[in-house]
């Protein structure tokens, strides 16, 4: 029985992990079996921290809210709860987003209806 090499199915199975290597240093570039083990690696970063990415955000907006929040007198929790009470939805980027712009008149008026609507409950 012949051979079989699988010339061009194995070719193009190594080029695509050389490929994904690339800018890795040393041999993890352009050695097949180093770089097999590195990319797989590394694509296990990369699908875990997709999903940290998420929380980080999440922790960034909130510590600028919290920040713009306490320059007109109120905690993040109050300011949050404040606006749950007031059936306000917006979320915590479109909140942040607003908190750290140049122009201070939205947040302000987004914090004055939280205030509002704390001191009626």
């Amino acid at each position: 029985m012949s051979r079989v090499t699988r010339g061009f199915k194995a070719r193009r199975k190594r080029n695509k992990i050389l490929k994904l290597s690339k800018g890795f240093r040393g041999a993890r570039s352009r050695n097949f079996r180093s770089a097999i083990t590195v990319v797989h690696r590394s694509l296990q970063f990369a699908y875990r921290d997709r999903r940290v990415r998420k929380r980080e955000f999440r922790k960034l907006w909130i510590t600028r809210i919290n920040a713009a929040s306490r320059l007109y007198g109120l905690k993040y929790s109050e300011f949050i709860h404040g606006l749950s009470l007031a059936n306000v939805t917006m979320d915590r980027s479109i909140l942040a987003e607003l908190a750290s712009s140049d122009n201070q008149k939205p947040f302000e008026a987004v914090v004055a209806v939280s205030k509002k609507a704390l001191n009626k409950a």
